[in-house]
């Protein structure tokens, strides 16, 4: 992994910067303009993924709203342009969490993947019930059965 941004293809370059515009605002209205239909979202607490785009999207903007005080502190890129790493960290209520966001990119830009990793277990635990709590009835429909 090398540092980004300059390894990135041009356009997934274009889609992490409305990334992390979004992200700053804490407004992911833009999201659907940069996942591809077929995108896949892997939680850090279900070992199945999810899919399609809209499971993604419905997990992204409840996150959003879960996570208080969250930062992106690193960004890696992969040699081919199309994989970034975004290192993270947040807080859920009183308990405090670093992360990882791995996120696969087509040509075009469109995330194709989205995966998430979290520690400590305490703070995976406080993001899971919270998550859980706004998603449980809605999550189960996008599992993808494996």
């Amino acid at each position: 992994m090398q540092a980004a941004p300059q390894h990135l293809k041009p356009a997934v370059a274009a889609s992490i910067a409305i990334w992390h515009d979004m992200v700053a605002k804490r407004d992911l209205s833009a999201l659907p303009s940069i996942v591809h239909p077929d995108a896949v979202f892997r939680s850090p607490m279900a070992i199945h993924p999810y899919q399609p785009a809209a499971a993604l999207i419905l997990a992204l903007n409840t996150v959003i709203q879960v996570f208080e005080d969250f930062t992106y502190h690193r960004q890696l890129a992969s040699d081919d342009g199309l994989n970034v790493v975004l290192e993270f960290s947040a807080r859920v209520g009183d308990k405090q969490l670093k992360g990882i966001d791995l996120v696969r990119f087509d040509e075009a830009g469109k995330i194709v993947e989205f995966e998430v990793m979290v520690r400590p277990l305490s703070g995976l635990q406080a993001l899971g019930a919270e998550m859980g709590a706004r998603l449980a009835q809605k999550m189960p429909a996008f599992k993808v059965k494996g």
